[in-house]
């Protein structure tokens, strides 16, 4: 393997090239030399990756979303409305909960596991079908699903030569380029944010050589026709899994021409002889975020508005207005380890090469902003957060549902939204979490006669919050706490004290259930959530039996502490001391806190039970070293040294096996500052977890680790939980001279970081709302007294240069 290794590196770098003079523009490429196959059937299954969909291209506004294919002889545009989900709101909750509660917890403390998972198994958990264990496509919990495929047939004939398909990061659109018979035929696509419209152009080199076959389909449940000779339109009523009168749905498409003729059929536009085509899409569905009706809005006048404006603008207009807005987002931070990279080499090939080589800087820094462009395009103002794939999904029944998992995955999609400057991209998620007050206000008051909102591991768009189906991993008593760590943390890079004013209830509503949650434990006398499981691992019994309930799991206690803190420093900041920051205040004081057991590792659980799967893919006991702020080597070295224990022990099992848990285990060895293995398991991530088209691979796809990779090299340059903006913390030796520029702080600090022979060469401070700025690099440290709008610079000793 070595031989092979060191003969790939030689025979692509003086043959395929790490160019030293690649330009800016190829670096944030990724492309393909070959179209990704459409007349491949999708699978059906959902546990499978679609062979030749993890090979096209994604695009995307928040709302729509599309993935090109780029076929020569036969276009396939893959499309998503992300609101677009059957099932409906239906009753969930379960009123026999509440009576079984208290003898659950008294068999739990007796240790009388299996006795206690049967009769929470037979009493805690939803009433129906739940989510179907992700096949709720026909039941009431829905699925999200593809809004179909748009097909463009060119009447080309002969072979096709210098075929590139590409996605430029820089401005957000696919390009796709061919020759036939020496005639030059290109592509051009973009879904724009500001215009909510879908735009293609074809082109060519030579007049009327477009000539074009366009149709509008989905698998199931819709209706396409002809309006007029160049429009059509796609609609349909998705299944609500109770009467079928689910969700309502609408697609638009016009094309216009320069040259040549439109004409329809029933359901196809067809055009001949075109010098140039432009084709819009728009789309939409009757769904809207307001409890509990959901559905209403007038998508049909959504859809005619978005296309009757976005035809009033050239396509020159169209595109400028894209790349503005686009800009205006992904160009607030800039990364650079190296100008080399193999960035004249295709995606699919490059990462096959990374495989053998490991060796890539470019790559990093690719996958990097790679990131930022899926949350960009997947999460924008105005539209839902970005569900399990972000926006993109082929199918009728999306593996997990495509729905909202609260144990780690949409908290994961969101961690690089404040750190890498893409702060407006996380407001899609406050909309969501607000939206469940009212639903999760009803689960608590009727499965645990509980004051407050609470939601358990998973949602919908309709609000669902009771437990799910099985206790294992659908008792899931922290995501509520979880979910409210987001709000914090937008206030903490922002100081806005205004939006802290806005969220405060929310923080207020789920502190006041868990304080009605919790109960003392008579083993030590704390206080303890349960219940409940640790996301998503077991423990055997004295019989060998696997269990996953018990009192005090490590997960529940840290994500309690997280949100008392955080609620208490709030109320601080906004002024308010009453009674419930004062219960709140003396329910912190006697939380079971984290343990170290007599192995020296992190306890998961209460007490010392053994692991079911010591390699298990979730590691949910070291939320308080990352993303939390609870464990710090700084603040509590022992639990630190605990905790790494606890990663080391979980990694030497086959942990970080998945690329969601591969990309935290990034971020955890950041936390611990052990740069070289941060760097070593976002290797990982690559070469075992990447598709061909840089998506993340659970399998299925999921996209969380694609974001979680993203935070977890920010995490290596820049770190700020405990209130000290830590420079380097875990920079790897291989990345011997660098920069970043636009990265977050807490306190609203936007750093710029310069680093030459694997010591800081300089680093820039600008201060957004000023306030108090505490530095520090290895053992060096500097405070700085900064003033709103001013910027600072520091040289490689922290010392000020100039503000």
């Amino acid at each position: 393997m070595k031989i092979i290794a060191t003969f790939l590196t030689v025979f692509f770098t003086f043959n395929i090239g790490f160019s030293q003079t690649d330009s800016i523009e190829s670096a944030l490429q990724i492309w393909f030399d070959e179209p990704a196959q459409t007349d491949v059937p999708d699978q059906p299954m959902k546990g499978r990756n679609d062979p030749q969909w993890i090979r096209a291209l994604p695009i995307g506004n928040g709302q729509i979303g599309a993935m090109i294919f780029g076929g020569v002889y036969r276009e396939r545009l893959q499309l998503n409305e992300k609101s677009l989900w059957s099932g409906g709101p239906y009753d969930a909750d379960n009123p026999e909960a509440f009576i079984a509660l208290d003898e659950i917890r008294k068999l739990l403390w007796e240790n009388r596991f299996e006795e206690a998972e049967q009769l929470t198994r037979r009493k805690l958990i939803c009433r129906g079908k739940g989510s179907g264990l992700g096949h709720g496509a026909n039941d009431p919990y829905g699925s999200f699903q593809t809004l179909g495929d748009l097909y463009i047939t060119s009447g080309h004939k002969g072979n096709f030569s210098h075929y590139k398909r590409s996605l430029n990061l820089r401005d957000a659109i696919v390009t796709v380029e061919y020759d036939i018979d020496k005639i030059h035929y290109k592509r051009e696509m973009f879904i724009s944010y500001p215009d909510r419209v879908f735009v293609i152009r074809y082109s060519a080199n030579e007049p009327k050589a477009l000539n074009l076959e366009l149709e509008l389909r989905r698998p199931e449940k819709y209706t396409t026709r002809s309006d007029g000779n160049d429009k059509l339109i796609m609609f349909g009523q998705l299944n609500n899994g109770i009467n079928g009168e689910g969700m309502r749905y609408m697609a638009r498409l016009k094309a216009k021409t320069i040259g040549g003729q439109i004409k329809s059929d029933r359901n196809k536009l067809y055009i001949t002889d075109a010098d140039e085509v432009i084709i819009l899409l728009t789309a939409a569905t009757d769904y809207r975020l307001e409890y509990p009706s959901y559905c209403g809005r007038d998508f049909e006048k959504i859809t005619q508005d978005n296309l009757d404006i976005a035809l009033s603008k050239l396509f020159a207009e169209l595109k400028q207005r894209h790349l503005v807005d686009y800009k205006t987002l992904f160009n607030k931070v800039h990364f650079s380890l190296s100008k080399k990279g193999v960035t004249n080499f295709p995606i699919d090939k490059r990462l096959d090469l990374f495989k053998h080589t490991q060796n890539d800087p470019g790559l990093y820094e690719l996958y990097f902003q790679f990131g930022r462009y899926l949350l960009i395009s997947s999460s924008r103002l105005g539209s839902l957060p970005a569900n399990l794939q972000g926006i993109w999904n082929n199918k009728i029944q999306a593996p997990w549902n495509c729905d909202y998992h609260i144990n780690i995955n949409i908290q994961m999609n969101y961690w690089p939204a404040e750190l890498t400057n893409l702060s407006s991209c996380y407001f899609p998620f406050l909309d969501l979490i607000q939206s469940l007050q009212k639903p999760g206000a009803r689960t608590a008051k009727i499965h645990y006669h509980a004051r407050g909102w609470i939601v358990h591991p998973i949602t919908n768009v309709w609000g669902f919050t009771a437990p799910g189906e099985q206790p294992d991993w659908g008792l899931h008593l922290g995501a509520g706490a979880w979910i409210c760590s987001h709000l914090w943390e937008h206030y903490a890079y922002s100081m806005d004290k205004e939006y802290l004013n806005e969220i405060y209830p929310v923080l207020a509503g789920s502190v006041k259930f868990y304080l009605d949650w919790l109960v003392l434990d008579p083993r030590n006398g704390k206080l303890v959530s349960g219940p409940a499981g640790s996301p998503e691992n077991g423990f055997l019994t004295t019989s060998g039996k696997r269990v996953a309930m018990s009192m005090g799991p490590t997960h529940d206690q840290e994500l309690i502490w997280d949100l008392f803190t955080n609620f208490l420093e709030a109320s601080h900041i906004l002024g308010i001391d009453d009674s419930l920051t004062g219960q709140t205040t003396e329910a912190k004081k006697n939380l079971l806190n984290p343990q170290i057991g007599s192995d020296g590792r992190l306890m998961e659980w209460a007490e010392e039970y053994k692991e079911a799967e010591p390699g298990h893919r979730h590691i949910s006991h070291l939320f308080a070293l990352h993303p939390g702020k609870q464990i710090s080597i700084e603040k509590t070295p022992e639990l630190a040294t605990a905790a790494e224990k606890s990663l080391e022990f979980r990694l030497s099992h086959g942990g970080g096996h998945t690329g969601w848990s591969a990309a935290w285990i990034v971020n955890l060895w950041a936390r611990l500052g052990r740069g070289d293995d941060a760097l070593s398991m976002f290797k990982k991530l690559l070469s075992k977890s990447t598709l061909p088209n840089l998506f993340d691979n659970h399998a299925p796809f999921q996209i969380d680790g694609n974001f979680g990779g993203t935070a977890g090299i920010a995490e290596m340059l820049i770190q700020s939980e405990i209130g000290i903006i830590k420079l380097l913390p875990a920079l790897p030796k291989e990345w011997v001279n660098g920069e970043i520029k636009g990265l977050m702080a807490r306190g609203a600090f936007e750093v710029d970081i310069k680093w030459q022979n694997s010591t800081l060469k300089k680093v820039i401070v600008h201060s957004l709302t000023g306030g108090k700025c505490t530095l520090k690099y290895g053992s060096k440290k500097m405070v700085i007294n900064t003033e709103k709008g001013k910027t600072y610079l520091l040289d490689q000793n922290l010392r000020l240069i100039k503000f």
